[in-house]
């Protein structure tokens, strides 16, 4: 790791469930600010707990900070405005009777002034193709205009880190698509929790592997996809016909 600023630094944390059920054991992670990261692994691998800690919904054992700051009770409010975490079904975060009152409902509650606000939205909505749908109800739309509306939400908050669970599932290869290229294109540190490995070839730049709550690989992604050793270890398959180096399998 670099001189370069870290945007997460996780060291030693572990989280267990009420019902006793472990779910961290001892995850060490630092993601440089900028970074493309994939978080891969099988289902009950711990990825989901893991996004929970970046911005203090769970917070177990162990140290997490976020560009340097601790996240504890007394930070969580600066926390949340630099982590953006936009959640698996878009329908968990769209909830007001219009998309734009959706978009707002964040800046609206960091105390930013009705201009402030209004300028937010466009440009949220903007970023996502979504700018035409303001007026329109969330529940009208298509599924993959949700998730882009969800993830407006999140960008109207400025964040530094956008953490993304599954951003790619139940999209049609159009809506796919055009999901790639717009988080493609956002200036800021991207966490993305995925089992589409495509996906996180096109979109990531590294990947971790998670395994029973450890960090079992890490490294540049067209290694770690290249590896297919290390992928039939934990679980992990990639579709037939696609390899990361391009070869027709």
């Amino acid at each position: 790791m670099s001189d370069r600023t870290l945007a997460v630094e996780m060291q030693d944390v572990e989280y267990t469930y009420p019902d006793g059920t472990p779910a961290l054991r001892g995850v060490d992670l630092a993601i440089e600010a900028g970074e493309s990261v994939a978080l891969i692994g099988p289902n009950g691998a711990g990825k989901s707990t893991l996004l929970l800690h970046l911005n203090g919904i769970l917070r177990g054992r162990g140290e997490v900070r976020i560009f340097g700051l601790a996240v504890s009770q007394d930070n969580l409010r600066e926390i949340r405005r630099r982590v953006g975490l936009v959640f698996q079904d878009p329908d968990d975060q769209l909830f007001l009777t219009t998309v734009a009152e959706d978009v707002a409902f964040g800046p609206l509650n960091m105390g930013l002034s009705r201009a402030e606000v209004a300028d937010r939205v466009h440009q949220a909505l903007e970023a996502v193709g979504m700018a035409h749908a303001g007026d329109r109800a969330a529940h009208h739309l298509s599924f993959g205009e949700r998730k882009r509306v969800a993830t407006a939400t999140v960008l109207a908050m400025r964040p530094e880190l956008l953490v993304l669970d599954e951003p790619s599932s139940n999209l049609d290869p159009r809506g796919r698509r055009g999901l790639i290229e717009l988080l493609n294109r956002l200036p800021v540190t991207r966490l993305v929790v995925t089992h589409d490995l495509p996906y996180a070839y096109e979109s990531c730049t590294r990947a971790v592997i998670l395994a029973e709550g450890r960090v079992a690989g890490d490294g540049p992604i067209e290694q770690i996809l290249s590896d297919e050793d290390l992928l039939q270890r934990y679980g992990l398959e990639l579709p037939y016909g696609f390899t990361p180096d391009g070869r027709t399998r």
